[in-house]
């Protein structure tokens, strides 16, 4: 009968898990996305913002057209805006104002600093006149319309 001698060692084995290296890798790989992803979540936010106010004032004409048809004036009998702009709430960006007489309005949507939005002025007449008065550094305004991109896109 033949012996067969082996010196051979077994392999070593490896715990499971990761290297530093492989972490590094990871953590840049991370960096990189929330580099690109941040700044495209924030336009997305201040986009949504900024919807949200021009929203406020598309209501807000649709609620005075409908007080000047029931008292053929748009002022209250005070001589304040038929329709008073509610207070900005915790979680508006946006705050609203009115000026009118008898037979005009203006309301105004304001950016509220604390929210990110300062810098941005909206308004809205009887006569549907939609207008961005200002936008923060960075933005374009193309047209008399209400601006939401910084590239001067309108709604």
């Amino acid at each position: 009968m033949k012996t067969v001698c082996s010196n051979t060692m077994p392999a070593p084995s490896r715990d499971a898990g990761f290297t530093v290296m492989e972490m590094m890798i990871a953590g840049v790989m991370l960096a990189i996305a929330a580099s690109i992803a941040l700044p495209s979540y924030g336009n997305h936010v201040k986009r949504s913002r900024i919807l949200d106010g021009v929203a406020k004032l598309s209501d807000h004409r649709a609620r005075m057209e409908q007080f000047f048809l029931d008292r053929r004036a748009y002022l209250d009998g005070l001589g304040n805006c038929g329709i008073a702009p509610a207070a900005a709430g915790a979680a508006d960006a946006f705050a609203l104002s009115c000026v009118a007489t008898a037979s005009s309005y203006v309301y105004t949507a304001s950016g509220i600093a604390s929210k990110g939005m300062a810098g941005f002025v909206y308004t809205i007449d009887e006569a549907g006149t939609r207008t961005t008065l200002s936008l923060p550094a960075g933005w374009t305004r193309t047209s008399d319309c209400w601006t939401v991109r910084a590239d001067g896109s309108c709604v």
